[in-house]
């Protein structure tokens, strides 16, 4: 199909849960760091942290702390998790990719559609480059130029400007919450990858990439 069949001008993908799943790196590395705080960190509190940048989530683990912290120890112990993150994530490959990732950018790309990359990652652009795909995105915004984390549509809103895109003209795909909710407060459709009763605000859900389509209508809901 060519750009003029679609509604659509540019897609914006998140990056973690989309794309690749770092999510057990991340888990790990806020585990081993929320337990060094005295904090018990599990599967469910791991899940709030979902979409949410780095001093972001790291303030959630920080509440639950039997103490108050300086902004210069929060800096600290935000660095120490990303420094343990960055060398699990070291050993990633194409073979991380999620099933379809490849196969849903060429299909953007063969469509004519400008592809943006929107994760609130720093480390975004170094798992790029070892995923084997830097040069599939025409613009991957710079999550450390970011003044406000997601459920902000400020990185969105960065990705369409950079596109030359408006937002109205742009789909956004997101695996989080927060992710779908930038998305909508962007003005864009959102197209939620994961469970249809989590992903509520979202035009759309799929299970995967692998059912990545451009032929792309809003669900008319549950049957009754």
């Amino acid at each position: 199909m060519s750009s003029n069949d679609s509604k659509f001008d540019a897609v914006i993908f998140d990056l973690d849960g989309v794309i690749t799943d770092t999510a057990r790196y991340h888990y790990l590395a806020w585990k081993r760091l929320a337990e060094t705080q005295g904090v018990h960190f599990d599967e469910a509190f791991n899940e709030h942290l979902k979409g949410i940048d780095r001093m972001g989530s790291l303030e959630l683990i920080l509440a639950s702390a039997r103490r108050s912290y300086a902004q210069e120890e929060k800096l600290a112990l935000a660095d120490e998790k990303n420094k343990h993150y960055v060398e699990l994530i070291s050993t990633m490959s194409p073979a991380d990719l999620l099933p379809g990732a490849v196969q849903a950018l060429d299909a953007c790309r063969a469509a004519g559609l400008k592809i943006g990359l929107a994760s609130v990652s720093k480390n975004a652009f170094a798992v790029l480059a070892m995923l084997g795909i830097t040069r599939k995105f025409d613009y991957v915004v710079d999550a450390a130029r970011i003044a406000k984390g997601k459920p902000d549509p400020e990185i969105f809103l960065k990705a369409a400007s950079e596109l030359g895109v408006s937002p109205s003209r742009c789909l956004g795909v997101e695996d989080a919450v927060a992710g779908v909710a930038s998305i909508k407060a962007a003005g864009m459709t959102a197209l939620g990858v994961g469970d249809p009763a989590v992903l509520t605000q979202a035009d759309r859900v799929i299970p995967g990439l692998d059912t990545f389509s451009l032929d792309f209508s809003p669900d008319p809901g549950p049957a009754e």
